[in-house]
């Protein structure tokens, strides 16, 4: 998984997995999801992100079964 932001464009983009993009959906007209050929998320743009999210905040947490 990798999380990436792009403070010049205010874009947050996340992948999921590497596997090969063959859709791209427009849930709205600031948000972008990719999907694989099984219809699983690859990755998600959005556009705004510093008014839709705490993106430039990101913090990770893994937590122990």
């Amino acid at each position: 998984m990798k999380i990436q932001y792009f403070k010049s464009t205010d874009t947050l983009y996340i992948e999921f997995s590497n596997a090969e993009v063959v859709e791209s959906r427009e849930l709205d007209e600031d948000t972008v999801i990719d999907l694989d050929a099984n219809g699983q998320i690859c990755s998600l743009t959005m556009e705004h992100a510093r008014s839709r999210t705490d993106a430039p905040n990101l913090s990770f947490e893994e937590i122990a079964a």
